[in-house]
């Protein structure tokens, strides 16, 4: 997961109708740093009130609250509000810091916001696979991709990705890590064999279960039934061979799994919003970070 050229920092500043619900998204980037200059004080900001989310990807920096010091190092994010008693910086002499991060106003969404924080601590460890550690890199591609130009899907990111924290939080066993044995080896035959995958009966089978303790179990650890989480597995490796191939959407759905183009169409159109060919043609459109307005 590292970053390579894939930096940037995109904020909106969108107006709505005072009497419209809307939560808002501030600002999201991905960046790395190796220079003591980078340092923000929770103090000395203006830009608030604000939420923090701050994840690393590669090295390490440090965060303190209070009187408290964490290593922020891979996979590890911090949670802050601001203003507030906090710092976070680049320690000298250390490695490249790399990070994605999103800040938020807190109106609507802050409650949620303080029950995620109060359960996994202000300096939580994520894994990259987690869903919203996902999340916030979607939410960065498509701001990366000029695709987030209105408040309302602006909203709906933010309002999308404290409620993954939260679910996070609350429900940690819906994590790869704690699933059940035999949950985890069906999604590692899934994440492996989507191009050629096998009808659940064959799947129970393999794996020595009933089928419908298996979709029980999947489900329940999951949240997603096998169907849902191969589709998915298929729609995410579909989304990589448009951004980085040439092939046709038919070569892509064979390639996938899927038995024709017509049906590989309507399950991405009904995953995504949008056609395969919508979303290979708006790849790349952006380069240079920039601030959107309505």
């Amino acid at each position: 997961m590292g970053t390579g050229n894939r930096i940037g920092t995109y904020g909106f500043r969108f107006s709505a109708p005072d009497h419209l619900a809307l939560c808002s998204l501030f600002a999201v980037g991905r960046d790395a740093v190796q220079s003591p200059a980078y340092r923000w004080d929770g103090y000395t900001r203006k830009d608030g009130p604000l939420l923090l989310f701050q994840y690393t990807i590669e090295g390490e920096g440090v965060f303190e609250s209070g009187a408290e010091a964490y290593r922020i190092d891979a996979e590890r994010a911090f949670m802050s509000e601001i203003p507030g008693d906090h710092r976070y910086y680049f320690p000298e002499g250390g490695p490249e810091w790399s990070f994605m991060f999103i800040l938020m106003r807190p109106s609507l969404i802050l409650p949620n916001w303080q029950e995620a924080k109060s359960r996994m601590g202000q300096a939580p460890h994520l894994p990259a696979t987690s869903r919203p550690i996902r999340l916030l890199q979607d939410i960065w591609e498509q701001a990366n991709d000029g695709r987030i130009t209105d408040p309302f899907t602006a909203s709906s990111y933010v309002y999308q990705f404290v409620s993954e924290l939260c679910r996070f939080a609350i429900a940690p066993q819906g994590e790869r890590r704690h699933w059940p044995e035999k949950v985890r080896q069906a999604a590692r035959y899934i994440d492996t064999h989507y191009g050629s995958m096998i009808s659940l009966d064959q799947l129970s089978e393999r794996l020595g279960v009933s089928k419908y303790h298996l979709l029980r179990t999947f489900a329940a650890a999951t949240g997603e039934t096998p169907s849902e989480y191969l589709n998915r597995v298929r729609i995410e490796q579909a989304m990589r061979l448009l951004r980085q191939t040439d092939l046709g959407i038919e070569r892509i759905a064979e390639e996938v799994g899927y038995s024709g183009g017509s049906y590989f169409i309507k399950v991405f159109r009904k995953m995504t919003g949008r056609t395969p060919g919508s979303f290979r043609s708006e790849q790349g459109q952006l380069t240079l970070s920039r601030l959107y307005f309505d």
